[in-house]
């Protein structure tokens, strides 16, 4: 993504209205999951550093007893790509 601007927020607009539950949150899109027990929380995002080390794209998490924020941004690009929201997809794909 180096080289390449940030989404303008006319486009970032229009992806989120592609990517459900995501939101667009002090310059990242973020997104809230919910699970029962720690054990899942901690197995989703076993599973999620699985695919962001495979992307080479790191999201910020918060992790708590039974919920996970996820949050995306391009440090390259000072602000939102669309790997972002590539990776967003493929994190919600985790739970299909």
């Amino acid at each position: 993504m180096e080289g390449q601007p940030a989404m303008m927020s006319n486009e970032i607009d229009r992806h989120l209205a592609q990517a459900p539950g995501w939101v667009l949150a002090e310059g990242a899109i973020e997104k809230r999951y919910s699970f029962p027990d720690f054990h899942r929380t901690v197995a989703f995002v076993n599973a999620l550093a699985w695919v962001a080390n495979a992307e080479d794209h790191h999201p910020d998490l918060l992790v708590s007893y039974g919920q996970c924020t996820v949050r995306f941004n391009t440090h390259a690009v000072g602000g939102i790509s669309i790997n972002d929201f590539i990776c967003a997809a493929k994190v919600d794909a985790l739970l299909v």
